[in-house]
């Protein structure tokens, strides 16, 4: 039994006469104790998918299931199972940190969960502000108190929509210890976040979404191993060869290009001297999954099969 499974889950919505695709047959299942990372650019459907998960919305079609548990149809079961962190900052105003978790706790019939909560506040470094308002805590204050709501109830399936967006390197550091030490206990993880080096480091599988369909899904090693396994870093105040330029990533002065063997590097090179294209700080590296992530958005640009707007004519449109 997986501990979540998703099978042919579509999610339509009509937005100014117009049929809006934010998900399109999405299939794929989280094994028991998997770190799963699902990536994919704003606007993918990301968040769409884990409202549905989490019974906050409810799929046009498909079917999604929580060890074992219908969202819908045995929702009680599956929601007991899950714990969520929200991109959102969403507190109550009036109560402590130990209050929340404390009510937290009675909402899933659980008593006596000091203990658990006491070691919750320690992993997350809590522990001082157990007795401070919520109000009075940073941003980053708050969203340590978001994860330990999530699992006051130890659930064995941990859902983390973006949990480390705008929050100091200490707190990244903290939340990923405690999420691996409970991810080896054999807690399910579903993570999705920006932070593509954090997906590497942490998920044992990724999935891709690009407009509401699942693009990629294999294992992080295998990922790695599918793409260029070498990529040429240089920085240059020169325009770039035509063909050079198509398939380069370029940030500022900045620029990386795929590179696949000792020939392509310097069929490379030779391109770069022929344009008198003067480049700096020239050096060679392993691909990692943000060069593997644009590669893979990048071969499914302008597919029209793949496109996320439908109006009611039936005339499809490409989502910008």
């Amino acid at each position: 039994m997986s501990a979540v499974s998703f099978h042919n889950v579509t999610k339509t919505f009509e937005s100014g006469g117009r049929t809006v695709r934010a998900l399109q047959g999405v299939s794929f299942d989280i094994e028991e104790g998997e770190f799963f990372g699902l990536l994919g650019p704003n606007g993918a459907g990301k968040t769409t998918l884990i409202s549905i998960l989490a019974g906050l919305s409810r799929a046009t079609s498909g079917k999604v299931t929580v060890q074992g548990h219908d969202v819908v149809s045995d929702y009680a079961a599956a929601r007991r199972a899950l714990g969520v962190v929200p991109q959102e900052l969403v507190f109550d105003p009036f109560f402590s940190v130990r209050e929340t978790l404390r009510i937290q706790s009675a909402y899933f019939g659980l008593r006596r969960n000091d203990d658990w909560i006491d070691e919750l506040l320690a992993n997350l470094g809590l522990s001082d502000k157990a007795d401070a308002n919520m109000r009075q805590l940073s941003g980053g204050m708050k969203r340590r108190v978001l994860v330990a709501q999530a699992l006051v109830h130890r659930p064995p399936v941990i859902v983390l929509d973006e949990p480390t967006a705008g929050v100091d390197v200490e707190l990244r550091q903290t939340l990923w210890q405690f999420i691996a030490q409970l991810n080896k206990k054999g807690h399910a993880v579903l993570l999705t976040t920006h932070y593509l080096e954090e997906a590497e480091a942490l998920c044992g599988r990724i999935g891709m979404l690009k407009q509401g369909q699942l693009v990629a899904l294999d294992r992080t090693s295998a990922l790695l191993a599918g793409t260029a396994s070498t990529m040429l870093r240089f920085k240059t105040d020169h325009a770039l060869p035509p063909q050079l330029a198509a398939q380069a990533r370029i940030t500022g002065r900045i620029v990386q290009l795929p590179a696949h063997d000792a020939t392509e590097i310097e069929q490379i090179l030779a391109q770069l001297r022929e344009a008198h294209c003067k480049v700096e700080d020239l050096e060679m590296g392993r691909a990692d999954l943000e060069d593997v992530f644009l590669e893979i958005m990048q071969s499914h640009q302008g597919d029209h099969a793949k496109a996320g707007l439908v109006n009611n004519a039936g005339k499809l449109e490409v989502v910008a």
